[in-house]
């Protein structure tokens, strides 16, 4: 089977360990002065296709984004994980991007690149839109294998395990095609102290959005307000069954 090349979308998000305030205004998150890092479903895309490479089905590996400049810090992380190069679609400082961009970013570059496999995160845990990655093989024409939990490379096809309501399906789907990661694709590797600084030399290029199709302006898709969730109410000790469920129905609860 003849080496593919795989392109890999990554997402700066903010870190899933940092706590999330509300910015003055509540139409967004306060982002200043808070730790951002590679989406954690973009670290299980990215690891299966440097296990694609290792494996030796793949030849290279590419990982892209959509962001501002600060995006560049995210792909020197995906570098320092096994990506070969890197490539931003970049945004002007303040401006934003919902996943109908992002997915015209990345058909952009699947057509500058010329990619067999496109590799996503199934969603992002910022928005949680679990869009993009659909928005893209439709933008393409491609076939899609989506919440994958196992790939498998075959000539000329991919084999996409997948978990449904009733348990797991099987796709077999002609490439080229688009693929999202499920959280039981893999486990990601650390990036050793090493790999850190070798991704310092790996090439990383830079295209203006624009340039790749990307409509100037606001995003179609708009948060409209952003809400604290309310406090937990402290817990109450009751002295029987009867009483419990006196108190649950009074609260409507049952």
């Amino acid at each position: 089977m003849a080496a593919l090349r795989v392109l890999v979308g990554v997402k700066r998000v903010i870190d899933f360990a940092v706590k999330v305030r509300v910015a003055p205004g509540g139409g967004a998150v306060q982002t200043q002065g808070v730790k951002h890092s590679l989406n954690p479903f973009c670290e299980i895309a990215l690891e299966e296709a440097v296990r694609l490479r290792e494996a030796g089905t793949a030849s290279e590996v590419i990982a892209a984004s959509l962001g501002t400049k600060a995006s560049q810090e995210t792909l020197r992380t995906a570098l320092a994980m096994g990506a070969d190069r890197a490539v931003l679609a970049e945004l002007g400082e303040g401006a934003a991007a919902g996943p109908r961009e992002v997915a015209t970013a990345l058909a952009g570059l699947v057509r500058k690149l010329q990619p067999q496999v496109v590799l996503l995160g199934k969603q992002a845990i910022d928005d949680d839109c679990n869009q993009t990655g659909q928005l893209l093989a439709a933008m393409l024409d491609w076939p899609q294998g989506t919440f994958a939990s196992r790939v498998q490379l075959e000539a000329g096809h991919v084999l996409v395990e997948r978990e449904v309501d009733g348990g797991l399906e099987t796709l077999r789907l002609r490439l080229p095609a688009v693929l999202t990661a499920d959280l039981r694709l893999n486990e990601p590797r650390y990036a050793t102290l090493p790999n850190i600084m070798k991704a310092k030399k790996k090439p990383l290029e830079v295209i203006p959005a624009a340039e790749l199709g990307v409509p100037a302006g606001p995003p179609r898709l708009k948060v409209l307000q952003v809400q604290e969730p309310p406090p937990r109410a402290g817990g109450e000790k009751v002295e029987s069954v009867e009483s419990l469920v006196g108190k649950l129905r009074h609260a409507g609860r049952i």
